[in-house]
């Protein structure tokens, strides 16, 4: 039997085409040039299903879309949120620093109601409503705590005094200093004075 070989020019090649006839006649010849040609004809088997394989990257892209999509959607509503929540807050500082005045109102009302003349009581009472509405426009709201249960997260304790009345042991006998909300948060806690 002869080896071919692969620098071999077309003669030999023809040499080796008369060998495979000599031994077509041969069982075994003929068993291994049917295994080699049908190994060359058969195709390998796929490792797996490419329409499988394709609709499942499919699923995951979608999957991943679906999740940036929504943490995207989350985070519009958040910043939406906090940007609303600011600008409701914005003003708490020049408020919180106008409150004292209002205080000074209360008191200065207080003291002309037996006093001054009544012109001057009214002038100061306009300018005392025209500060009031402007401030309750803008999200500040005064409590009203005389006769309410003392609540720890609303009023600040100056002192307990005792009373004949047992129902208004708890309560708010008397108000020091107004508390005040900023649109539903506590600016400014009510200075109170406790019956006990």
């Amino acid at each position: 039997m002869k080896f071919k070989n692969p620098f071999s020019t077309g003669k030999e090649m023809s040499q080796e085409k008369e060998n495979i006839k000599e031994h077509a006649e041969n069982p075994i010849a003929e068993e291994i040039l049917r295994s080699s040609a049908a190994e060359g004809s058969e195709q390998r088997p796929l490792d797996e299903d490419p329409v499988g394989k394709l609709e499942k990257e499919i699923s995951e892209l979608k999957d991943n879309h679906l999740r940036l999509y929504a943490e995207f959607e989350n985070y519009k509503r958040r910043s939406i949120k906090e940007r609303g929540e600011i600008i409701k807050s914005a003003g708490a500082d020049i408020i919180s620093s106008l409150l004292p005045v209002m205080d000074d109102f209360d008191r200065a009302l207080k003291a002309m109601e037996q006093t001054a003349q009544a012109s001057v009581r009214e002038g100061i009472l306009l300018i005392h409503q025209k500060l009031s509405s402007t401030l309750e426009q803008k999200g500040l709201k005064a409590m009203n705590s005389i006769g309410q249960d003392f609540d720890v997260e609303l009023h600040e304790a100056i002192t307990k005094i005792p009373t004949e009345d047992p129902a208004m042991k708890g309560k708010v006998m008397d108000e020091v200093e107004k508390g005040y909300w900023l649109n539903e948060k506590v600016i400014r806690y009510a200075k109170v004075v406790v019956g006990s």
